[in-house]
Formats: C-alpha cells, structure tokens, sequence
C-alpha cells in the first residue's frame, strides 16, 4: 500500500525554534453544572475549536486529590528499575506498555528526551506491575482512565451535535466495553536536565499533531513546556506556550476528529519543549488520555469529503506516513 506523504512533509518543516507570542489565547472553559448548560459549553467549546484547536477545561469533575493520586502512581511506576519497567514492553501496534527514548518525531529526527507507560484496556495482559512491585497501580490507573473516558465523552457529545450527528454518536463510537477500544491512557516522565546542559537542538516532545479524535492533558504547575501551532502559523512558526495548572485539563482536537469533522475542526502542532538556563530543570509529569474511536468504527464526515474508513485502517494510515522512512 501506499501512503500519503503529505502529513510527513508537513511534519518536517516543524523542527525549527520559530518565534514565540503571547497575543493567541488558550481559552479556558468551565463545565460547572454541565447538563443545564450544555448549550453555553458547547458554543464556548466549538468558537475555541474552530479557532486554535486547544482550550482548557476547568470544574471537569475530577477531584484534585485524585489528579494527584494518578500523577503519585506514575512517579512510583517510573521510579522502578528499568529492568523491572522493561518487564513489560510497549506492544507494537497496540499502544500498550513501556517505552523509552523510543519515538523520532519527523520534524526533528531526534528521540524525545523521555519515557512513558500506555495503557489500552483490552491489550494490558500481563503489562501490569505485580502487586509486590507497585501495589494498588492497577486500580488507581485504571479508575483514573475511566473518569478520563467520561470527560472526553461528555465534550465529544458537544461537537456531535455541533457536526449535526445524535449527542451519543462519539460514545458509541469509543464503546469501552468490548475488545475493539483503543482509547489510550499515557503516563509520561520527561527526563530531568543539569543545570549546566546544553539543550540547543534538543526537544522533550519534538512538534507533531495527535492521531486520535481528541486528547485530556494533566500537567502540574510549574512544569511547563508545552506549546502550539496553529496551522496558519506553520511558515512563520509562531509558537504559544501553554501556562500548566493542576486545576486545568488542556485538550487539542486530534487528526481522527479533524478529518470526522471534515476538517472544520481543526488538529495543530504541538511539542514540549527543553527548559531554558533559568526555567525549571527537573522531572517534568504528565498525563494525556487519548480518546480514539473503536477499530471497527467508520469514520465518515457530515459532508463526506473524504471516503469511509476504519478507526484502525486510519490510524495505521497515519502511524505508517508520519513515520515513513
């Protein structure tokens, strides 16, 4: 088969320091009291979609102290051994597991400076830590991962109606009960810097767009380095960091959404990157669940501008021409 080269030509472009502005706003929208007002939240959600693609939600429903439990579990998962962590390896084309210093992004040819444990309910098997290594890591993650489900949810049911299909339509179509799920919770731990490193070329997270339909990133204040893109800014690369608050979730539409949307909603660049001489230096933690429809689900837009393809013909799509070789 062959695949499109468009999405990796774009994607090589992106690797320069560009510029940075602080004149784009990262809208932050509260989802207090969410069912009476749906309508209010979903106009908030879409005007931010369509504009950027990223927004903050706050008041999402998710208590603090279990943010904070989640982010506990993954230093405790991180901390392992590595021998212990490579126990159980990231499974290729399944999205589940450990990997490290693993993913060359195309727009800058190098590794990210870090490390992460995904965890796709149906294909986790063995790839959970016993007990004795880390007790309790199950549990906490996988309820994290559920609430998570329920939020992307709760937004997706905005933008369906906002697209003209039923309020349910996205729930269906990232059903968590059967083997088909490929919705994917990623723990993150981006490797810490000495004060005196050199970090000229070297990013955390070099700029890419997201496959699935729409991401949930944690971070925690203080430990920032997230920044995007807007399309129209790709020649003049202008670059808006994203300010962390363990409060906020920041959310971007992803690839799989933009192209069900017929690209009204639009999926841009993001990266992390490395911290300055005077910017924090340390471990920097994040958790990014990645709501993606079910392997067997269609994807097809209102309008039909593109033809009817699987979740997982799309997303193998889009693995196979971002990385080409």
């Amino acid at each position: 088969m062959t695949y499109d080269m468009t999405e990796l030509n774009r994607e090589t472009r992106m690797g320069g320091l560009g510029t940075e502005t602080t004149d784009r706003e990262v809208r932050r929208i509260d989802l207090s009291d969410f069912e009476n007002r749906r309508s209010e939240i979903a106009e908030e959600l879409w005007s931010a979609a369509t504009d950027i693609g990223f927004f903050q939600i706050v008041n999402h429903g998710i208590d603090l102290d279990q943010v904070r439990e989640a982010f506990a579990a993954a230093e405790r998962f991180f901390a392992l051994p590595t021998e212990v962590k490579a126990q159980y390896p990231l499974k290729k084309g399944f999205n589940s597991g450990w990997e490290s210093m693993t993913q060359v992004r195309p727009s800058i040819g190098t590794p990210d400076q870090k490390e992460s444990y995904q965890v796709t309910r149906p294909h986790m098997g063995d790839l959970w830590p016993t007990a004795d290594e880390l007790g309790g890591f199950r549990e906490t993650i996988l309820d994290f991962e559920a609430k998570c489900w329920g939020i992307a949810m709760d937004l997706l049911s905005c933008f369906a109606e906002k697209l003209g299909f039923e309020r349910d339509f996205f729930t269906r179509a990232h059903d968590p009960s059967v083997a088909t799920y490929q919705s994917t919770l990623r723990l993150l731990h981006y490797f810490p810097l000495a004060a005196d490193a050199d970090v000229e070329g070297m990013w955390r997270a070099g700029a890419h767009t997201d496959f699935d339909c729409l991401t949930l990133l944690f971070q925690r204040d203080g430990q920032g380095g997230l920044q995007l893109c807007p399309g129209k800014e790709m020649d003049t690369q202008e670059w808006t960091s994203v300010v962390p608050a363990e409060e906020a979730i920041t959310c971007n539409i992803g690839d799989m959404l933009m192209r069900w949307s017929d690209d009204v909603l639009p999926s841009n660049f993001h990266r992390v990157k490395s911290p300055g001489v005077t910017d924090y230096r340390g471990a920097r933690y994040s958790l990014a669940f990645f709501a993606q429809a079910n392997r067997d689900v269609t994807i097809e837009g209102p309008a039909g501008k593109y033809p009817p393809i699987t979740a997982e013909d799309y997303i193998d799509q889009r693995v196979r021409a971002n990385f080409a070789r």
